[in-house]
């Protein structure tokens, strides 16, 4: 339950939509259940002439205010007295009709206001869930299958959406619409009533049984689901190498594995939810023809008062006391898939990035000295990754990067725009620890390449002015300029508006980077975090690359990540890392005379050149 109202949470202003919803409910229930009763004079009408006879006879009192009952006999009697029964049957069928027409549009407008509540949850709910994964911290998404999160936003979201509204149907429209069913059978004969109930707790312990085991297969069903998308996301992304291992076969069969064991969990829950309705019905026909058996003996016997019509009304108002038992039946599975999605949902809402600004941080406007490492340390749980760093980088200066694999330079870097947080120590910028200031005040000031071009599938001008409004096209062209972007823009299809495709793999990897080079340029800022951005680039493409790096870094503070020497000999200070401390520091003539790491890494690059 308490699940349930947490999901049910996500619905407010719930009252917007309940109250209508128990409005139109109601009047649905009172005019679709006064059709029954009226069976009963219809039926006398019809072939019952002397209950005609004395109708045409009797003097009828006028009946209470409220006695709907009381008063549709008060105008019978009237009409078979004033125009006989012909009169009473237009009248009865009149009165059918208008109430059949006022039930079914108080139907409609009930099943309007509860699309419109689901609707509406769906738009909160799938909102909270993203927004949750948008604010959390980088080193989530490296411990999360990507395809596991997309099933939750897009699968899990679509169940609980419909288990909120049936739950709603559970608890209040089909257990009403019963009570007044039971009302009209009581009225009707009391003991053939009792008689009649005693096969309805056969009838749901029946039904308990076979939706029991729902909820955990709707568990490891979304489970399943989750993995799947998850190597299909994979299989789409890595597609060049699969073919080029010759892994297609391989993808393939783990890929039907999990497609075959999510079948086969959803064929079991299909076979019991199918089954819940045919068994109900099957119930309610064996309840119904026992009625028929019992209430005939009765008549027959003259055991019974009831009369042809009585018993007809009786017959007909037992069957539709079915329909919202079985509708409570086939909610239950509903209900079980929905609260097992809606648990992987709000775990996924409960989770809490672990970086987040303090609750006094204030906005970070300028960068005017330096930016500060000071006894920094960072580990991946065990794995020491950065011992006691202690590094200054003053404004207007470049820094390189630079050591073996795995010595820790992207971590480092990634510790500026507090993407992670160090175990011990701080970073200062302007003497003050980053901790002080909101994580996108601080990202404001910084602009950021990556060895991969990270695009989107959207134009060429959306990509550059990605995450600004009201950039004009004059802004981008600049920018691109300054980027060496320009010239092959204006060649493409239609220039700025040309769609780059999914990661923009419609342009080469030197265009791309180029295109993320004009990006940082848009934004201006007086920071720069560059990790090895021509590490992957033919030796054309590096030059064009390196010269809109060399436009984009002059007057401004630069940490850059590269091996190649064109990259990193002209920077101002290069540090050097080795398993996490700093072996090194200098510029590229004072690192070399030392004779160290530094002129070992050169000189190989040179030997491999």
């Amino acid at each position: 339950m308490k699940t349930y109202f947490r999901l049910l949470s996500f619905a407010k202003p719930i009252e917007k939509f309940a109250i209508p919803y128990i409005l139109f409910t109601l009047l649905y229930v009172l005019f679709s259940s006064m059709v029954y009763p009226l069976l009963i004079p219809l039926m006398n009408t019809l072939f019952i002439t002397d209950t005609c006879k004395t109708a045409a006879t009797e003097v009828v009192q006028q009946p209470g205010f409220l006695d709907i009952t009381g008063w549709f006999k008060y105008y019978m009697s009237s009409f078979i007295q004033s125009q006989g029964p012909w009169g009473a049957l237009k009248f009865i069928c009149t009165v059918i009709i208008i109430t059949m027409v006022l039930g079914n549009l108080f139907r409609y407008l009930g099943a309007r206001t509860m699309e419109n509540l689901r609707l509406h949850t769906l738009l909160n709910l799938r909102r909270s869930v993203f927004n949750n994964v948008m604010d959390m911290h980088l080193g989530y998404f490296n411990n999360q299958r990507k395809g596991d999160i997309i099933s939750k936003i897009a699968s899990d979201v679509q169940v609980v959406q419909f288990s909120v509204t049936a739950t709603l149907q559970v608890i209040f429209k089909d257990p009403f619409q019963m009570i007044v069913f039971l009302v009209l059978l009581f009225k009707i004969s009391v003991s053939l009533t009792l008689g009649s109930l005693l096969v309805v707790p056969v009838s749901a312990f029946i039904i308990s049984k076979i939706v029991k085991k729902l909820k955990a297969q709707a568990v490891a069903a979304q489970q399943t689901y989750g993995n799947m998308i998850s190597y299909l996301d994979e299989s789409l992304q890595g597609i060049r190498i699969i073919k080029a291992f010759n892994a297609t076969d391989f993808i393939k069969k783990r890929f039907n594995d999990e497609n075959t064991k999510y079948s086969r969990i959803l064929r079991s829950m299909a076979k019991r939810q199918q089954s819940a309705s045919p068994v109900s019905e099957t119930l309610a026909i064996i309840m119904i023809s026992c009625i028929v058996l019992y209430g005939g003996f009765l008549i027959l016997n003259k055991r019974s008062d009831l009369s042809g019509g009585q018993f007809i009304a009786y017959i007909a108002i037992f069957s539709q006391l079915m329909r919202p038992a079985k509708s409570i039946s086939d909610s239950f599975s509903n209900i079980h898939s929905g609260i097992a999605a809606g648990e992987r949902v709000l775990a996924l809402i409960d989770e809490k990035p672990a970086i987040k600004d303090a609750p006094n941080a204030a906005t970070l406007t300028g960068f005017n000295k330096s930016i500060e490492f000071k006894n920094v340390s960072f580990a991946y749980g065990d794995r020491q990754i950065l011992n006691n760093i202690n590094l200054t980088i003053p404004k207007g200066k470049t820094v390189a990067l630079v050591g073996p694999s795995g010595g820790g330079k992207s971590t480092l870097m990634d510790l500026v725009p507090h993407f992670i947080e160090p175990q011990s120590g701080e970073i200062l910028i302007d003497g003050q620890n980053i901790n002080n200031f909101t994580a996108q005040s601080l990202r404001n000031l910084l602009g950021v390449v990556n060895q991969e071009s990270i695009l989107f599938n959207d134009s060429i001008f959306n990509n550059i002015a990605f995450g600004k409004t009201n950039v004009t096209l004059e802004q981008v062209k600049e920018a691109a300029k300054i980027a060496n972007a320009h010239n092959f823009i204006i060649e493409t299809e239609n220039g700025y508006e040309t769609n780059i495709g999914d990661r923009g793999t419609k342009l080469s990897g030197g265009q791309r980077q180029r295109i993320c080079i004009a990006r940082a340029v848009l934004n201006n800022p007086p920071v720069l975090l560059l990790d090895e951005a021509t590490s992957a680039l033919d030796t054309e493409s590096e030059k064009l690359v390196q010269d809109a790096l060399n436009n984009l870094m002059k007057n401004r503070t630069s940490l850059i990540i590269a091996h190649r020497l064109s990259t990193i000999q002209n920077a101002d200070i290069i540090i050097v890392l080795e398993n996490g401390f700093i072996v090194e520091q200098g510029n590229h003539l004072q690192l070399i005379e030392n004779n160290g790491l530094y002129r070992k890494l050169i000189d190989m690059q040179t030997f491999a050149g």
